[in-house]
């Protein structure tokens, strides 16, 4: 396995990398440290920050207890942050990209989107985000699910990659009880519209149980969690009364555009919550 950590010697970088560091104990993984310098600038000065880069890669591999006995190369790579990650990750055959959550800067954000959402969105690697401190294992997680073979992708990878060691799983889905609206404007009573909704709240478990079947999810127990609502109000409500180490959710193939316009569960995720966040790319990128 070879896992790549991008690193701006940050706080928030040195926190994934130590995350990295931890997972590449617990798999035998070859880790790649990898530091991209800007090269929009004189190239003596892309030189001088070669050299230095170099130095405090060496410096962090030799001193960080989370790194010690784990097989580690130290990278550095010119360029945008970026195409250099995306660019070293193809290089190693990464299997997992781990970056520290972005530093918030609200024009760039909306018009060309962060570092580690452009990463993502390419849809090459999965993307551990660290926005904790280290810990060995993932002790409680969430799920999002949508039913799609995307989802289906998210929960394997991270079970193949042994993110997901810990009893304490719970599968999410949010559902919208469609006629609920109509009801209520048609005038029927309370009791009917309570009943309305527990009846596709249960069709929505149901539905959830016949995933996890269909896709070979079944030699555990896990914790199924049906919200009404859309998607993020289901994840914002599970993560505040959960309060879980890690969300593993997948990323759909949308075009570009399409993102633009409406947006990313997955990437409102990124921007917006304070947790560790696995995104997952759909199968054939």
């Amino acid at each position: 396995m070879h896992i790549v950590a991008a690193t701006d010697f940050s706080t928030r970088s040195n926190r994934a990398l130590r995350q990295a560091g931890l997972l590449a104990q617990s798999h035998d993984a070859q880790l790649h440290v990898l530091h991209v310098v800007d090269d929009d600038q004189p190239d003596e000065l892309v030189r001088i920050e070669r050299r230095e880069a170099e130095r405090l890669l060496i410096e962090q591999l030799g001193s960080m207890p989370e790194l010690r006995g784990v097989r580690s190369r130290a990278m550095v790579v010119t360029g945008d942050p970026f195409d250099g990650i995306l660019r070293a990750a193809g290089d190693v055959g990464a299997d997992l990209v781990v970056m520290g959550s972005h530093r918030k800067q609200l024009l760039r954000d909306i018009f060309v989107g962060t570092t580690i959402e452009r990463v993502i969105r390419k849809r090459a690697f999965p993307v551990l985000m660290v926005n904790n401190e280290a810990q060995r294992t993932y002790a409680n997680v969430v799920v999002p699910v949508d039913m799609s073979d995307a989802s289906a992708n998210a929960l394997r990878v991270a079970l193949s990659k042994q993110l997901i060691s810990a009893e304490r799983v719970t599968i999410l889905h949010g559902f919208w009880p469609l006629a609920k609206g109509k009801m209520f404007v048609g005038g029927h009573d309370q009791a009917g519209i309570d009943s309305y909704v527990a009846s596709e709240r249960q069709r929505a478990m149901d539905e959830l149980a016949k995933f996890l079947v269909e896709n070979g999810f079944t030699e555990r127990r896990w914790s199924l969690r049906v919200e009404e609502g859309g998607a993020m109000e289901s994840i914002l409500r599970a993560v505040s009364e959960l309060r879980p180490d890690l969300l593993v959710m997948g990323t759909h193939g949308r075009s570009a555009a399409v993102r633009v316009l409406i947006g990313s569960v997955t990437e409102e995720a990124l921007r917006s919550l304070s947790v560790d966040i696995l995104a997952v790319p759909p199968l054939g990128g």
